[in-house]
This record gives structure tokens, sequence and C-alpha cells, in this order.
């Protein structure tokens, strides 16, 4: 029933808007919006496969919630050089039923024709692909792969960024640097499952270069990222102070704020029916935190034949270190070495993904896609891991479809 009810509404929803967009625009304002469609099953039921920062992902069974979504936006154009934007986008992501969260929400202010600052709840550039990683539609895989998204799951913040474009002959030039506060939550998978949430004022900024087909682009961002409430973290807080090793039960928390960074170089290219699209992102501590340093990327490649573009796609997470060092100490209590220790690990795990999109009418796209996850140290990216661990591969299959309007 909830299944029917889904589909009703993501149906219902994209009618009505594209029978009154029309009507609602007065020439000021203009209505849009995307949305995916989509079923998922991987092939085991003894771990689940989710996507970054999400609860509820998919086992042995279809479910709609991995991959679908509805996304709202409306602009209106106030005069000549101010306009306002709002979008909403429902999802499943740290509860275990869809929600609806207000993702953008900004005064954009023109101040020539290359110069632009917005106002408001904006979008951090973090990835390559930032301003579009939910749209469906505009992104050739399924999913952005996880291996490389779930190493910073900040999407917005509130605060303002500036905006540059500037063309050098046939090079267009684009450059955003932004200030603000991020807040939300945080699905924390140890054990049952938790949800946190977190406070971070963050800074960065990118800059990118398009060149006919090629788009390179490069960001760095960092965040004072701090959680009150992450419950598997605060218990082992507890007990490294009752044994006295305080200085390490101050290190790994986050209740007194860290600052991370964060550093991506990507890029697309689409040239003679060929299309490509890699990343490469790093996550460092800069001060000493539980959170392990991290190296990501992944590489795909497709070929257009027509309206039909298969493509392949590989995906990687491996750590890159600790920013804590343990006492000599906690040696003397195995237990708790243990629990410290697999703590400071990271989880590692890679992915080969085939799939094929089919852009068969007008703003609408119909793919499918197998993932092949491989986890590694700690069960990968997996979630609801059984105690022992998960060390099988585990193959997921999706089939979707993309809309805009």
């Amino acid at each position: 029933m909830k299944k029917q009810l889904l589909v009703a509404a993501v149906l219902a929803a994209t009618a009505a808007m594209q029978a009154h967009a029309g009507a609602l625009d007065d020439g000021n304002l203009s209505i849009s919006g995307f949305g995916t469609l989509a079923a998922a099953k991987s092939n085991t039921d003894d771990v689940t496969y989710a996507r970054y920062n999400q609860a509820d992902g998919v086992g042995d069974s279809a479910r709609l919630g991995l991959d679908t979504n509805l996304g709202l936006q409306a602009t209106y154009k106030i005069n000549d050089w101010l306009s306002g934007t709002a979008q909403v986008l429902t999802r499943k992501a740290t509860e275990h039923n869809f929600t609806t969260d207000l993702t953008w929400a900004f005064l954009k202010a023109r101040i020539n024709d290359e110069v632009s600052v917005r106002v408001g709840r904006v979008v951090v550039p973090t990835f390559l692909i930032s301003d579009y990683q939910n749209v469906g539609y505009a992104n050739t895989m399924m999913r952005p792969p996880i291996e490389m998204y779930s190493q910073a799951p900040i999407e917005n913040s509130d605060g303002a960024d500036i905006n540059y474009q500037h063309a050098f002959g046939e090079l267009n030039f684009t450059a955003q640097a932004f200030a603000g506060v991020s807040r939300g939550k945080l699905f924390v998978a140890t054990g049952a499952g938790s949800t946190a949430t977190y406070r971070a004022p963050a800074a960065g900024f990118s800059v990118a270069g398009e060149y006919g087909p090629f788009l390179l682009r490069f960001a760095h961002a960092r965040a004072d990222m701090k959680i009150n409430d992450l419950q598997p973290i605060n218990g082992l807080t507890t007990t490294l102070n009752a044994v006295g090793l305080t200085q390490l039960a101050s290190d790994i928390t986050f209740s007194t704020g860290k600052k991370i960074a964060f550093t991506s170089v990507g890029g697309t290219m689409d040239w003679n029916n060929i299309v490509a699209q890699a990343e490469y992102a790093q996550r460092r501590a800069k001060e000493a935190v539980y959170l392990p340093d991290t190296n990501a990327w992944y590489a795909m490649v497709g070929y257009r034949v027509g309206k039909v573009l298969p493509y392949y796609a590989h995906a990687s997470s491996k750590g890159a270190g600790s920013s804590v060092t343990t006492p000599a100490a906690l040696a003397r209590i195995p237990a708790l070495n243990t629990a410290v220790t697999g703590l400071l690990t990271s989880a590692e795990q890679t992915s080969d993904i085939i799939g094929v999109r089919w852009d068969f009418a007008k703003q609408l796209a119909l793919k499918v896609q197998v993932d092949r996850v491989k986890p590694g140290a700690k069960s990968g990216l997996l979630i609801n891991v059984p105690a022992a661990g998960y060390s099988k591969d585990v193959t997921v299959v999706a089939a979707g479809l993309d809309f805009v309007f």
C-alpha cells in the first residue's frame, strides 16, 4: 500500500505541476521540478545496501526508497537584478520513511554579467556534481557512487556565496566561494543504527573550466563539525574517562567541534558520442577525531548510440590513516583497545557498475543499473551488518524513470 501511495503521489504531483505551471507563471514566477521513480533490490538480506546518509536501503526484495525522490523548485524574479529561489526535496534519508526538506532557499543579487551573490540556504560545492547530484535526469548513472559521496554528507549551508563567470576565448571559467553554517542529521550505521544532529560552520571554494566538450573542476571545503548525540561514541568516551584515558576520550569525540577538510578534483567529457566522468577526493581531519582519513575515486565511461547510452564505472574508497594517536596504556585493556582500534579504522569498498540509459522521450529517461559491491575493511559501506562482519560481494539491481518538468 505504501508503495502504491508513493507512486500515485509522484505521478499526481508531476501531472499537476505540468498542468498548472503555465498558469502560475506570470512572467516573474517560474516553477520546475525533477524526480526519479525507481525500484532496487540486492541478492541478500544479510546486509543492507544504502546511499550515503540513508537509514533504509535495500535487501533481497524490491523497494522504492533507495533512489526514488521528488524535487520542486520555484524562482521569483523581483526585478532585473534580484530574484529568490526555493527548492524542496522529498526522499528517504536519515529516517525510515520519506521526508521533505528545504534544500535551497536564497535571494540572488546579480551584480553584473559576471558576478552574482546568493544569501540564504545554498549548495556546498563539495563535489563535481554537487549542484545536481539529486537530479537523476541530469546524471548518467543511477546514483552518485557511494564510495565518493559518503565522504562528505553535508549538502547545503545557511550563509552566502559569490559566483564569478568569465569567458577567456573558448574557455569558460567559473569560480564560487561560500561561507555559512550547515545543520542537519547524520545516520550512524554502528550497531542497530541511530541518528545524530550536527552543526558545522563551513567555508570553501571551487573553480572550474569548460572547453568545448571538456570540463575540469577543483574544490576545497572545511567544516568545524560539532555533534553531541553520537550514541556509540558517547558510550565509548564515557568508558575511556572512567579508566583514566581522558585525553583519548577528548581526541575521538565530536562534542567539542573538530575541523575536517575535503578536497576534490573531477571532470566530464561528452565528445563524439563518448561520455566520461571521473572524480578523486580526500577527506582529512585537521584535529584529532575518531573519523578516519579517506581517499576515494571513481571513473565512468559510456558510448551513446542514438538515444541509448550504455556505461561502465568503477569506484573505490580506502582508508588513509587516523588523526588519533592511541596511548600505550590502552593496550593493557584488550577489549577497550579492540573497540578503539576498530573505531579508528576506515571502511573500505569497491564497486563495479554497469548500466544503460535510454532517453526515450522528451525530459524522460529510463535507466537500468547493476552494481557489484565488494566490501573490504569493516564490511565496507554496507549497513545492518552482522556482528561478525561481512565480506561477501553484493549485487544490486535497479531500474528507474528520471523526469524533469
